[in-house]
């Protein structure tokens, strides 16, 4: 359930109608409902209430200062993959001892501010990595608290790009080296083994793979217990999928049932990293049309948002929802290709879609796009950062600008010898 619906033919987030939001800002721009981000938090967390538990966000899904303060807010920790994401957690109101730092390149600069800001956990995932962190909590005077990524190779059904939980993925320590790393972290003198971590892959959209990792790691923990190495959570990371299209991804409710049943006596503090599922469909692109182009095989809708704005139908083939932002009777169907203006072939929000006739000036949604939309975007092309907006109730707030052609080369700088 999200809270953008049509009323009498106009498209509303929440109390505030889109059409507004587009007079006031322009597009393209990304609008998210505050009441969907507090539900899908509230709805993942609700089959764990009776045991003990930890909600980090995976902030990589959507690093809007405002979604993490929001969610923030209501007690949700973050799972972080750099440096700048720790910042970022932290200047929207974190409490560092919430905070999980995943990622398989750690660099010592990274660890040192983590071990200095005093974050709940590191998910390791190299024996270099291990002893690095060792060697840097030792020259801090620090002890640094770890899970080991371990991969079990499973399966989780999904998009090869995002299948992170295999042997032949670059994440995590490889199944038959989990016991051997363990003993090496519980032999160093900086490192304090606190946990189990496992993150099979995202947009998973069945229960199996998850139990199946989860029986794997149960036999793990019993095989580290008997050899003396404690443990006192287990990270089973992120992944539930949400609904694009045709998809029927298992509830959470589901979901945590299923998890609270196969972890019954493990006498471990269960540790969940969502992302996609928190805020992939409290977000929509808001696009205009440009042109209606009739070409000699294709038809194409031609629209202000491209590849740079949400690259994920480029990327991986994505399906997004498209409904027009103003319905009106009467429009005959076309099947179009919803392109951008960035120059590549590339560059399209759909292929060989069905719409209702769109004219120029007229405004799309893009629905399901909180999540590795605006946090994936890009200049590319010389094309200014889409601007966020953030509703609530019947407000709405920018929380973050259109970039200016000034920002845009902010940072750059001439050589005289070049002519400057």
């Amino acid at each position: 359930m999200n809270h953008f619906e049509y009323r009498d033919n106009r498209l509303f987030c929440e109390n505030v109608d889109i059409e507004h939001i587009a007079e006031e800002v322009g597009t393209p721009f990304y609008v998210y409902s505050s009441a969907t981000l507090e539900r899908h938090l509230k709805v993942f967390r609700e089959p764990f209430a009776q045991v003990d538990h930890l909600i980090c966000y995976a902030m990589k899904a959507n690093s809007s200062l405002a979604v993490m303060k929001l969610l923030f807010s209501q007690g949700a920790g973050a799972d972080i993959v750099s440096a700048g994401e720790l910042f970022k957690t932290l200047k929207a109101g974190v409490d560092p001892r919430k905070v999980v730092f995943s990622g398989v390149g750690k660099t010592a600069e990274e660890m040192e501010y983590a071990l200095k800001t005093g974050i709940f956990c590191f998910n390791v995932e190299s024996l270099p990595e291990l002893e690095a962190l060792n060697a840097v909590a030792l020259r801090l005077g620090k002890t640094a608290p770890v899970s080991i990524r371990v991969n079990p190779d499973v399966d989780p059904k999904t998009h090869p790009y995002i299948s992170t939980g295999l042997k032949e993925s670059k994440f995590g320590v490889a199944w038959k080296d989990a016991v051997t790393a363990y003993q090496r972290a519980h032999e160093l003198e900086a490192i304090e083994v606190a946990g189990l971590d496992c993150h099979i892959g995202s947009q998973i959209t069945q229960v199996e793979p998850f139990i199946d990792a989860l029986r794997k790691l149960k036999e793990l923990v019993a095989k580290l217990r008997g050899m003396g190495i404690p443990l006192h959570h287990l990270d089973l990371g992120g992944g539930l999928g949400i609904n694009y299209n045709q998809e029927a991804p298992p509830h959470p409710a589901e979901y945590g049932r299923h998890i609270v049943e196969e972890t019954r006596g493990l006498d471990l503090k269960l540790v969940f990293e969502p992302g996609r599922v928190i805020v992939g469909n409290a977000g929509v692109l808001v696009t205009r049309v440009i042109y209606d182009k009739l070409g000699e095989t294709k038809r194409f809708l031609v629209v202000d948002a491209a590849m740079n704005d949400l690259i994920r139908p480029a990327f991986y083939g994505s399906h997004h929802r498209m409904t027009p932002v103003h319905l009106h009777d009467g429009r005959t169907l076309h099947k179009v290709d919803v392109v951008g203006p960035v120059c590549e072939t590339g560059d399209f929000l759909a292929r060989d879609r069905e719409l209702p006739e769109l004219r120029a000036g007229e405004l799309l949604a893009v629905h399901s796009a909180g999540a590795y939309g605006a946090v994936m975007g890009s200049t590319y092309n010389a094309r200014p950062l889409t601007p966020e907006v953030l509703v609530k109730g019947g407000e709405w707030w920018v929380t973050r600008r259109r970039q200016t052609f000034d920002d845009l080369i902010a940072l750059e700088f001439i050589p005289r010898e070049t002519g400057g």
